[in-house]
């Protein structure tokens, strides 16, 4: 009797699991039919075979209700909308997808890291932490874990060789420690309309003898900058630049996403500069931060950093908006779209989806945009071989704390909104790109004119030189939060660029210097070097074959270069 009572239970659960997948099913081809249609880089076969193993890995964590987090972008809007309803009537997996601030983000991160307890499953943060995480050995490594522990959660149609972000999630070790959801980068942005317009041409020639053109130097963008500011086009007075000042976090962004790194800070290396990166610190033979200060072989302080801040005072009293001091960087966003603004250095490819709106002072009658973006000008230090720019990353990481069922279940979701079945949706709706294949999709070769330039640029050879955040940085929350301070005191002309980032350097030393007597990263962690002046590092340097810290150009206005943007986009087609 008992035995044919326990084979009864068995049945019915066998049954309630056939008939939730049965129900999966149903629902992962409705989801197919109406959200995904024909866009999608695998055909509907594929599309229903990944959406199948879902189901059935699924299976155990039906019911499970689980939460992840991510800051507030078009991408995160999506998936929490969107396909995290999908994921819960295909998997039976409830999630929470909560939307807020990326300080919020690394808030409730360190919260968790510190208090061991699990705040949320998985969290999309950016992978300028891949330094943090490797060092602090929280964060589950993904190469391990989906070899191992999570190798029955793992899609095998995953196919992580087709992320063109994986290189800025892996560490020094050769493993993965974040999956990247979503990109975008930081590209120099104009108005191809005003660089085409045959009086503005000439009258550049004219005053200073030379094709106006997208800037390939800091030289060139300068005299740009001059040449348009106070010029009227439209009725309208215009500017040549735009930028933003005030002393709030968001100016941290605004330097540690890569800004030193395009005036020429830091050694050569790709993604970023070994053994001084572009934050101008510095790492011994085994990866362990040896100093920021030039007194220790680092860059912060030198004559690049330096040089980078002083051009960025600079630009921004002559050349920006007079209101461009006093803003933030979301209020200094929606600025070029307005029609004022000839061009700008350091401009965000996240807010492309917000340029090419119909209506818009910056977009034609017929839709397509009256703006490019190309590849950012670097400075006068800097050397083929270095990167150029900053690519924000943000990426999918679980930590040790988070149980294992609720992380497996957590994984399951990260996967589905990066899956080869949504991804050329996804990229549409939020102009971000993940995955080789979505790039080098038809339909975005159709889309592309109305992109001002983002689909080339993604395709060309150029794009290597853009990467976030790396692995030298071995406490991003702590040491990022410094440079808005300091760089503030210099936006605010409490500091000389010099006395600033003499500042950031000692402060950055003061954190290494704790960890380093905390001893909480083991042999990863950061080991102080001695100090010498700047031409013994520079000397020391050169002999090993490096660059950093260079000494001071005394002439930092050199022979300024400009391409014709047309030509430019052909030599990369070719």
């Amino acid at each position: 009797m008992r035995k044919h009572i326990l084979m009864t239970a068995s049945l019915i659960a066998l049954a309630a699991g056939t008939g939730q997948a049965l129900a999966g099913m149903e629902e992962a081809k409705q989801f197919l039919d109406s959200e995904i249609g024909d866009m999608s880089t695998i055909d509907r076969a594929a599309q229903e075979k990944e959406m199948q193993w879902f189901v059935d890995a699924a299976k155990p964590f039906q019911g499970m209700s689980i939460r992840v987090v991510s800051e507030t972008i078009t991408a995160h809007d999506y998936e929490s909308k969107v396909l995290a309803p999908a994921f819960e009537r295909i998997t039976g997996i409830k999630v929470t997808h909560d939307l807020i601030g990326e300080g919020d983000v690394i808030e409730k991160l360190q919260t968790q890291m510190q208090s061991g307890e699990n705040v949320y499953d998985a969290y999309v943060n950016d992978s300028d932490l891949i330094g943090t995480h490797w060092r602090y050995q929280q964060a589950r490594n993904l190469t391990k874990w989906m070899e191992g522990e999570g190798k029955d959660v793992t899609n095998p149609d995953l196919d992580l060789a087709d992320f063109i972000g994986t290189s800025f999630t892996t560490a020094p070790d050769g493993d993965l420690y974040q999956l990247p959801d979503q990109q975008f980068a930081n590209l120099y942005w104009f108005r191809y309309d005003w660089f085409n317009d045959e009086k503005n041409k000439a009258d550049f020639k004219a005053k200073y003898g030379y094709d106006l053109g997208v800037p390939v130097n800091w030289s060139a963008y300068e005299d740009i900058a001059e040449f348009f500011t106070g010029r009227e086009i439209d009725g309208k007075k215009v500017y040549g630049h735009m930028d933003y000042g005030k002393k709030d976090p968001s100016l941290g962004w605004r330097f540690t996403d890569a800004w030193l790194s395009m005036a020429g800070n830091g050694d050569k290396g790709i993604p970023n500069g070994l053994p001084v990166d572009e934050w101008g610190l510095k790492v011994d033979e085994n990866s362990r931060p040896v100093g920021s200060c030039v007194a220790r072989g680092g860059d912060t302080n030198g004559p690049a950093a330096v040089y980078s801040i002083a051009k960025y005072l600079e630009w921004l009293k002559n050349y920006a908006p007079p209101q461009a001091q006093s803003m933030t960087f979301s209020e200094a966003g929606p600025i070029p779209a307005q029609g004022e603004v000839a061009q700008q250095i350091f401009w965000y490819t996240v807010f492309t989806a917000d340029m090419v709106k119909p209506g818009l002072p910056v977009v034609n009658e017929d839709g397509s945009p009256k703006w490019r973006m190309a590849p950012s000008p670097h400075g006068v230090y800097w050397k083929d071989g270095m990167k150029l720019g900053y690519q924000d990353v943000g990426s999918w990481t679980i930590l040790k704390s988070t149980p294992d069922d609720r992380a497996k279940a957590a994984w399951l979701y990260s996967q589905f909104v990066v899956s080869k079945t949504v991804d050329l949706k996804k990229s549409h709706t939020a102009i971000s790109f993940i995955r080789q294949s979505t790039l080098d999709d038809e339909s975005f070769t159709k889309r592309a004119p109305e992109l001002g330039g983002l689909v080339e640029f993604y395709r060309s050879p150029a794009r290597l030189q853009w990467s976030p955040t790396g692995t030298n940085v071995p406490d991003y929350p702590k040491l990022a939060q410094l440079w808005w301070q300091a760089v503030g005191d210099a936006a605010a002309g409490t500091k000389t660029p010099q006395e600033a980032m003499n500042s950031l350097c000692e402060e950055q030393e003061k954190v290494l210097s704790r960890l380093e007597r905390a001893g909480v990263q083991g042999d990863l962690g950061p080991k102080l070097a001695e100090e010498h002046d700047l031409q013994y590092w520079h000397d020391d340097a050169v002999k090993k074959g490096n660059l950093a810290p260079q000494l001071k150009i005394e002439n930092e206005k050199e022979q300024p270069i400009t391409v014709n943007y047309d030509e430019l986009v052909k030599s990369w087609a070719k």
